[in-house]
């Protein structure tokens, strides 16, 4: 039985006590390492004594002092963890990439039916003038005829210009994301749509003139890479919402939705994040004057960078259970 008595007992509450104290109000930032894991080793131990406590002693003294310390060692440790910079550090460090690996099925399907639907469209685009008013792009048809390259107008305002382009793609991202709850069909109409238009409106430039065609395909290459990855990742995002609800296993539909829901949410919440750095880019590098060469240079840089820390970021952390979902 416990009893606040036991030397061994009473130093380890003791010493708890001593941690807390050097606390006060400040952050775990006031303790060093080796005192943050006795801090949460000491808690531990504390939380068991309570327990065998409350099942073995009458003694009031005794609970009342241990469910004190342990819930001023809780909530400072809870406070820690929950301290908005830490919880963004581990969204980005493990969550957002782990969650990324896991459902890489989803998000190469989304990949590849827009890159299907892309390939289509460039080549009805290039190959049939009738196409443009197919996907209302007769307006396109006149720009390029007229060398009227419309992506330099950017260039008059580029803070205007990346604030509308960065919630344009956000928007598309999203609806990506949150059209799966349509069992998918969302998704899927989204990815097929952007697929259709991008895809004609490359095969109309190029029919019209090559030189043009190239000079698009210049302005699209340095956030181009970011921007369309993270359009895959949300309509991944989509169709795991989507396929939860087709196949729940031995779940309801909404306990399958609720509990595929989160990773679907982390997978959208990441994308955002990346897209803001694609829309500086669209709105401040790609409409410039800078020599291509660069341009491409900065659509393989990122890309590489983006892909880099999305399958190497927190795989010493991920547990093997999250990596069999």
């Amino acid at each position: 039985m416990l009893n606040l008595g036991d030397d061994d007992n009473k130093a380890r509450w003791r010493r708890l006590e001593e941690l807390l104290g050097k606390l006060g109000t400040g952050s775990l930032s006031r303790l060093s390492k080796a005192e943050v894991r006795e801090l949460g080793d000491l808690y531990r131990r504390a939380a068991s004594d309570l327990a065998i406590a409350r099942e073995e002693s009458r003694d009031p003294v005794l609970i009342n002092y241990l469910n004190s310390l342990t819930i001023r060692a809780h909530g400072e440790i809870y406070r820690a963890e929950s301290g908005g910079a830490r919880v963004a550090r581990r969204f980005f460090a493990q969550e957002f990439p782990q969650a990324f690996r896991r459902q890489w099925r989803f998000i190469f399907a989304a990949f590849a039916v827009f890159t299907t639907c892309f390939a289509a469209a460039f080549f009805l685009g290039y190959r049939d003038p009738s196409f443009a008013s197919a996907i209302d792009a007769e307006a396109v048809v006149a720009m390029a005829e007229s060398d009227t390259r419309w992506w330099e107008r950017l260039n008059e305002a580029n803070q205007i210009g990346s604030t509308s382009i960065l919630t344009n793609n956000i928007n598309v991202a999203l609806k990506a994301f949150a059209y799966g709850v349509f069992f998918g069909i969302g998704t899927l109409w989204v990815l097929v749509m952007n697929g259709l238009s991008i895809g004609g409106v490359v095969g109309i430039c190029y029919a019209a003139d090559p030189e043009f065609g190239n000079a698009l395909v210049t302005f699209m290459v340095a956030h181009g890479v970011v921007e369309l990855s993270c359009i895959f990742i949300a309509g991944g995002a989509g169709m795991r919402l989507g396929y939860s609800l087709i196949d729940p296993g031995d779940m309801t539909r909404a306990e399958a939705l609720k509990k595929n829901g989160l990773e679907a949410v982390r997978l959208a919440v990441g994308c955002a994040v990346l897209l803001f750095g694609a829309g500086l880019i669209e709105g401040f590098v790609s409409p410039s004057a800078m020599h291509p060469a660069f341009k491409y240079g900065t659509g393989a840089v990122t890309g590489i960078a983006m892909f880099s820390y999305l399958i190497l970021s927190g795989r010493t952390l991920q547990s093997s259970p999250e990596s069999s979902q």
